[in-house]
């Protein structure tokens, strides 16, 4: 099975928020979120141009927090998805069940 190695600071820097992926870490004044609260990357400090948040970009960013709080890639993420949504169960239920498995 696949897993992200990079580094998971960039994770909670991308998300704009904690997503406690290294534990204690995140509890102390050294979590990268609040050291530096702007994303990674080469363009992440510009503070010119904000565009609009569209609600598929809203959706995107929340499907994409639930994977990396439990560790798994898409295509796994979508098994579990159409798992869920074939059981009797509500589909968010049912799903949550899943990845708390994982944990």
């Amino acid at each position: 099975m696949a897993r992200h190695t990079d580094a998971v600071c960039k994770l909670c820097r991308t998300e704009g928020q904690k997503l406690f992926l290294k534990g204690e870490r995140c509890m102390t004044p050294k979590c990268a979120v609040e050291r530096r609260a702007y994303p990674p990357g080469m363009h992440g400090r510009k503070s010119g141009f904000k565009r609009k948040v569209s609600d598929y970009s809203r959706q995107l960013r929340e499907k994409q927090k639930a994977r990396r709080i439990y560790g798994i890639m898409e295509r796994q993420f979508r098994r579990y998805f159409a798992a869920a949504s074939r059981s009797k169960a509500p589909p968010a239920r049912r799903c949550w069940c899943c990845w708390a498995a994982l944990r």
